[in-house]
C-alpha cells in the first residue's frame, strides 16, 4: 500500500509525501517502527524508491518525499530552489509526519540534504546514509557541461521506452549501456500532448544544482554526528579515495562499496544495495 500525504513545505510549497506500508501494517502508523525518509537526487522522483520501500516496511515506517520542484510536488516558478529551502522542506516532512528520529537515506543531491540536515538538526536524526554523492567542489565546468547536455536532450520523446533507449544507450554521456540510467529517467518522463517531456523543469534542476556545486561540504559533513553509511558504486560518481576520506572524517562513518553498479546503484544491483543497507539498518536499531 502507498498512501499520498501531503506537507507544507518551506514558504507554504506544497509537497507530496509518499508512505510505502505492508498490508498488515495498514492503518495509524506503529509508533514502534523506527521511521526511514527517503530523498531521492537532482531530476528524480519518490517512486525511484519503490523498490527500496517496499523491503524496509517491512521493519520500518517508510516516507519518501518529491522534494520541491520534483515529481507530484509544487514547482513554484520563482523557487527558491537553495540547500537552506531542500532542507527546511525535509525538516518539516519529519515534524509534520511525526518521524524523529529518523533514519534519512539519500541518494545524490537527497544525500546532501539529508547530512546537511543531520548536521544542523542531530536532534531529529537518528542515522544516515548517503549514496554515491560527494563532498567536493564540482565547479563550473561541471555546471556548464550540464548545461550543454539538458540543451542535447531529443524532446519530446516519442515513447517513454524511447526516452529508456537515449538515456541508456544513446546518450553521449554514456560510455556503455546504461539500464539503470534508462529506468531512472523514464520514471520521470510523463506524457504531454506532443509527446514524452520530463515532469521537472531542466532550468530549475540547473537553477539547484547551481546552489551546491560550487562549494565543497566536508565541513557539514564533518559535523553530523549519528551513525553514517557511505554507500558507493563501484563505477559511480563517488571516487573510492574520496568517499574513504568521507568515512573518515564523519565521527561515525561506516564505508560500503557495490561492484557492478554506477551513479543510480539502487536500479543496478537492488540485492547488493540491500545486502549492504540492512546490516547497518540492524545495527542502528539495535543499538543504544
Amino acid at each position: 500500500m502507498v498512501q499520498r500525504i501531503d506537507v507544507t513545505g518551506s514558504g507554504g510549497v506544497r509537497l507530496a509525501a509518499w508512505e510505502f506500508r505492508e498490508p498488515a501494517t495498514e492503518g495509524a502508523p506503529d509508533p514502534e517502527r523506527p521511521a526511514v525518509l527517503l530523498l531521492h537526487g537532482l531530476m528524480g522522483r519518490a517512486f525511484h524508491w519503490a523498490g527500496t520501500a517496499r523491503w524496509l516496511a517491512e521493519r520500518h515506517r517508510v516516507v519518501a518525499l518529491d522534494q520541491r520542484g520534483h515529481g507530484q510536488s509544487d514547482r513554484p516558478a520563482t523557487g527558491p530552489y537553495t540547500r537552506e529551502a531542500f532542507v527546511a522542506d525535509a525538516e518539516a516532512v519529519i515534524e509534520q509526519l511525526g518521524l524523529a528520529p529518523v533514519t534519512l537515506i539519500g541518494h545524490s543531491m537527497g544525500a546532501l540534504t539529508a547530512w546537511q540536515l543531520a548536521a544542523r538538526h542531530p536532534d531529529l536524526v537518528r542515522a544516515l546514509v548517503i549514496c554515491d554523492m560527494r563532498a567536493s567542489a564540482l565547479g563550473e565546468a561541471s555546471q556548464q557541461e550540464w548545461e550543454e547536455w539538458f540543451h542535447r536532450w531529443p524532446l519530446p520523446f516519442p515513447t517513454q521506452d524511447a526516452a529508456r533507449r537515449w538515456f541508456g544507450e544513446d546518450d553521449p554521456r554514456v560510455e556503455r549501456p546504461d539500464p539503470g540510467r534508462g529506468a531512472f529517467f523514464a520514471e520521470v518522463m510523463h506524457q504531454a500532448p506532443d509527446g514524452w517531456r520530463p515532469l521537472f523543469s531542466r532550468r530549475q534542476m540547473l537553477t539547484a544544482r547551481e546552489t551546491w556545486v560550487h562549494d565543497a561540504h566536508w565541513e557539514e559533513l564533518a559535523q553530523v554526528r549519528c551513525p553514517t553509511l557511505v554507500v558507493r558504486g563501484l563505477d559511480g560518481e563517488l571516487g573510492r579515495a574520496e568517499a574513504q576520506e568521507m568515512v573518515r572524517v564523519l565521527p561515525a562513518g561506516q564505508y560500503a562499496e557495490i561492484p557492478d553498479a554506477g551513479h543510480y546503484l539502487h536500479y543496478d544491483q537492488p540485492t547488493a544495495w540491500r545486502a549492504a543497507l540492512e546490516p547497518f539498518l540492524d545495527g542502528v536499531k539495535s543499538g543504544p
